[in-house]
């Protein structure tokens, strides 16, 4: 008996290993849950990159629904997504919040004057001290905030029409139905 036991043992090991590797390649990359969702935002206070003078905070992100989009200069993908952004910037339902995440200032400065500025307003995180606390381990990264200040959704990789459409439109669609 144990014999066939130490002789099934690497069999069921390996069994268990290729299962494993299945449902991790079956999963969606850009669906990693946060331990954020349905909680307040962290509270913090940001520099505003266009206005150093002014501040971006939580309390900023109250009232009315915010997508939370952390951005940088030196990423291809945020700037995959600009346009989409500055679409959606026209839209009267919410307001887009930029997060400035690892970034040099006069080179962020430089790509909103070249590609133009969706942001109402535009934290400029370069030691990404706000960004640990959201839980940002990349960019582009978009949170959907409610107008209560509670974390609804985070989104991974670049916003385009299909994402909007399919999954933050939605969201945004249900948050103003709760909060009319």
């Amino acid at each position: 008996m144990s014999k066939s036991i130490r002789f099934l043992m690497p069999l069921i090991i390996f069994g268990a290993l290729v299962i494993l590797l299945v449902i991790g390649l079956g999963k969606d990359p850009s669906e990693v849950p946060s331990p954020l969702i349905g909680k307040p935002v962290p509270e913090f206070s940001l520099p505003e990159l266009t206005d150093p003078g002014r501040s971006v905070s939580d309390e900023d992100l109250k009232g009315q629904i915010s997508l939370v989009n952390v951005w940088a200069s030196w990423c291809s993908s945020c700037r995959q997504e600009h346009q989409a952004l500055m679409a959606l910037s026209r839209e009267p339902d919410f307001q887009i919040v930029g997060l400035n995440w690892k970034d040099d200032a006069q080179d962020a400065l430089a790509v909103l004057r070249m590609t133009g500025n969706p942001y109402a307003m535009n934290g400029y995180d370069p030691d990404n001290k706000v960004g640990l606390h959201w839980g940002v381990y990349g960019a582009p990264e978009t949170f959907i905030v409610d107008q209560d200040g509670i974390i609804r959704h985070k989104h991974i990789g670049p916003i385009d029409r299909k994402v909007w459409e399919e999954t933050l439109q939605p969201l945004v669609a249900q948050l103003k139905a709760e909060g009319a």
